[in-house]
C-alpha cells in the first residue's frame, strides 16, 4: 500500500526551517490571549531563507524578525487551505488554552477558600479565621486544590471531633479518619495543621517541641487515661442508682460540689433528671463562682457545671449527657479575649446558649469596673457581632468573678 506524496503546499509548509515559526505560533496561541505578532529567532541564514520564501518577501527579513499573524495566515492559506491554527495544530499538536486553565484554576482555589472560609466548623469558632488565613497563604498542597481540600476537611473533621475522649493519639485518629491510626502521627502534614489550628483557638505559638505538641493534643482531650480529665459540678440532684448518680447527688445534698472524672461520665449508669419542667444547668467558666454558688445556697444550689477556662473532655460530656437527659445549658464566661473564645467553642461543641454575654451585659458590666486589664486578642462573637465592637471600643476586660453578684441573683431566681 502505496501513501499518497503530500501537496506541494504541505510539502513547503513541513520545510524544517520553518519548524521555529510552528512552534512560537504554538506557545502564542496556547496562551489563551490575542495574538496579532510573532517574533522568531535567532535564525540562522537557512531559516531566514525559508521563511522569505513562505512569506514571498523580497529580501530576507531579520535575524529575530516580528511577524504579523494576518501575513502568515495569509500566506498558510494560500499555501494549504487551511488556518494558521489548524496547521500548527497537525504540525505540533492541540493548542492549550492557560489563560483558560488558569482562570480556571483560580476559580477553583477561590471556591477552595470560599469553602473553607464558610465551614460551620470556621463559622461557629471565630478564631479559626487567623488559621484560615494561614492556610490561604501558605497556599496548595502540591499546587492541588483537590489534595489540600481533601487535607483541610480531615483537619475539619478532626477538630470537630476535639475534645477527644481521653483516647490514646493513634485510637482517635483510627476513630475519626476512616480507621487510618497513624493520619495523626507526629510530623504528618495534617497533625500539624490540626496542632496549628488548635494553637490559634488557645492564642498560643505553634508548638515547636514533642513535648508542646503533646501538651497541646493534652489540652484538646487526647489523653492516655480518662481519670486525669474532671469537671467541677455543683447542685446536680440526678435521679438512679448509677454511681455518677449518687456521687453527684451525695454531693449536692450535703451542699458540696463533686468532682468528676471522664471514667464515671462515660459509664454513668442509671442517670435521669426531671422532665416537668426541664431543669436548667448553668455552666460557667471560672471555679471561683461555683464556690461562692456553693457557699450561699448549700444544699439548695441549683445545678452548676464549671468549665475551669478551656472546656476539656469531661466538661464537654457532662454538658451533651445533661442536654441528652432534657435539660437546658446556659453559658456564662469572661468577658476577654479568651472568654469570647472559650465560650464559641462551648457553643459549638453542647447545646448551650449564651447566659448574660451580650454587649448590653457587658456595657454594664463595664460601667460598674471601668478600669479592667486589656482584653487581648479579640475575635467575633458568633452570638452576638455587636460584643465583640464593644469590647474593642471600651478596651476593657471584665473577669466573671466581677460579675458574681449578677449571676448569683440570676441563680437565686432559679431556686424560687
Amino acid at each position: 500500500m502505496t501513501h499518497a506524496e503530500p501537496a506541494p503546499g504541505e510539502r513547503a509548509l513541513r520545510r524544517p526551517e520553518l519548524r521555529p515559526l510552528w512552534h512560537t505560533l504554538h506557545h502564542r496561541l496556547s496562551s489563551g490571549r490575542p495574538v496579532t505578532r510573532v517574533r522568531l529567532g535567532p535564525l540562522d541564514d537557512a531559516q531566514r531563507e525559508a521563511l522569505a520564501d513562505f512569506l514571498g518577501l523580497d529580501r530576507l527579513p531579520d535575524s529575530r524578525p516580528s511577524i504579523p499573524l494576518a501575513r502568515v495566515e495569509e500566506a498558510v492559506t494560500e499555501l494549504s487551505g487551511r488556518t494558521v491554527r489548524e496547521t500548527v495544530t497537525e504540525l505540533v499538536g492541540p493548542l492549550d488554552d492557560r489563560a483558560g486553565e488558569r482562570r480556571r484554576q483560580e476559580g477553583e482555589r477561590a471556591q477552595l477558600w470560599a469553602w473553607l472560609d464558610g465551614h460551620d466548623t470556621v463559622r461557629a469558632q471565630p478564631a479559626l479565621a487567623d488559621w484560615t488565613a494561614s492556610c490561604r497563604a501558605v497556599g496548595l498542597v502540591g499546587g492541588s486544590t483537590e489534595r489540600t481540600r481533601t487535607l483541610l476537611a480531615d483537619a475539619l473533621t478532626v477538630l470537630a471531633e476535639l475534645p477527644a475522649q481521653a483516647e490514646p493519639l493513634p485510637v482517635f485518629a483510627a476513630r475519626v479518619l476512616r480507621g487510618d491510626s497513624h493520619a495523626l502521627d507526629d510530623g504528618t502534614r495534617l497533625s500539624t495543621l490540626v496542632l496549628r489550628a488548635l494553637a490559634t483557638l488557645h492564642d498560643a505559638a505553634p508548638p515547636e517541641s514533642t513535648s508542646d505538641r503533646r501538651a497541646l493534643w493534652a489540652r484538646a482531650g487526647v489523653a492516655d487515661d480518662d481519670l486525669s480529665a474532671t469537671v467541677l459540678v455543683g447542685g446536680l440532684r440526678p435521679a438512679g442508682e448509677g454511681p455518677l448518680a449518687r456521687v453527684a447527688r451525695v454531693c449536692a445534698e450535703t451542699g458540696q460540689a463533686a468532682s468528676l472524672t471522664l471514667a464515671q461520665l462515660r459509664n454513668p449508669g442509671e442517670f435521669s433528671l426531671a422532665t416537668e419542667p426541664p431543669p436548667v444547668v448553668h455552666a460557667v467558666e471560672n471555679p471561683s463562682i461555683l464556690a461562692l454558688a456553693v457557699r450561699r445556697f448549700g444544699p439548695d444550689c441549683p445545678p452548676l457545671v464549671c468549665t475551669s477556662g478551656w472546656p476539656n473532655s469531661a466538661a464537654i460530656h457532662v454538658l451533651r449527657l445533661l442536654a441528652d437527659r432534657g435539660a437546658i445549658l446556659r453559658y456564662h464566661g469572661d468577658f476577654d479575649g479568651e472568654g469570647i473564645r472559650i465560650a464559641a467553642y462551648l457553643l459549638d461543641k453542647t447545646p448551650a446558649r449564651p447566659w448574660r454575654m451580650t454587649a448590653a451585659d457587658y456595657r454594664a458590666a463595664v460601667a460598674r469596673t471601668p478600669h479592667g486589664p486589656q482584653p487581648g486578642r479579640l475575635t467575633k462573637a458568633p452570638w452576638d457581632p455587636e460584643l465583640t465592637r464593644a469590647m474593642t471600643e471600651h478596651g476593657t476586660a471584665v473577669v466573671e468573678e466581677l460579675v458574681g453578684d449578677v449571676l448569683l441573683s440570676d441563680l437565686a431566681e432559679a431556686i424560687r
